[in-house]
């Protein structure tokens, strides 16, 4: 089963302040996508120290292969395990922006993919929280208001119009 970790932005005070849809689950494992275009997916997860670090990386891999005179074969294994490397080791670099950017790790959670995983997080995270979050529990307000009996007037100003309709509780 995978393992997430549950990360909050910087500016929540408290786990009470929080707002649940702003927080980010990063799954713990291999990443294909970091391993087949890595500099692109150090792009999309907005991670620019790691991407640096990785270009800075293979730029020299690549220079100091070609002064050691190299063949291509060796070269493409080089390059290929360094690919291998970001895979791994891609969640690490991640959770490190994060908590360089501020954001804190609340929870690691275990889950069969993620919205099990956000799932369980959040039935916990609910949990420990001291009042519900967006929910309010009805209020009991005992039975229902009385009903009066109130007697129709005979004669007044609308007796004309009330003695057309017919008086509840009278035959006609």
């Amino acid at each position: 089963m995978p393992v997430y970790t549950v990360h909050a932005p910087p500016s929540v005070d408290d786990d009470r302040g929080a707002k649940p849809e702003r927080f980010i689950f990063v799954r713990d494992g291999f990443y294909v996508w970091a391993f087949v275009f890595g500099p692109l997916w150090l792009l999309t997860r907005r991670l620019w120290l790691a991407l640096l670090g990785y270009l800075v990386v293979i730029v020299a891999m690549t220079v100091a292969l070609a002064a050691l005179r190299v063949g291509a074969g060796p070269r493409f294994a080089v390059m290929l395990l360094m690919a291998l490397l970001l895979g791994l080791e891609a969640a690490s670099l991640w959770r490190w922006t994060l908590r360089r950017r501020g954001w804190r790790q609340l929870d690691v959670v275990i889950g069969d993919d993620l919205p099990s995983a956000e799932r369980r997080f959040f039935d916990r995270w609910t949990s420990r929280q001291s009042t519900p979050v967006g929910f309010s529990f009805p209020v009991d307000r005992g039975a229902p208001p009385p009903t009066r009996s109130v007697p129709m007037p005979s004669s007044s100003i609308y007796g004309d119009i009330v003695g057309s309709f017919p008086r509840p509780g009278s035959p006609r």
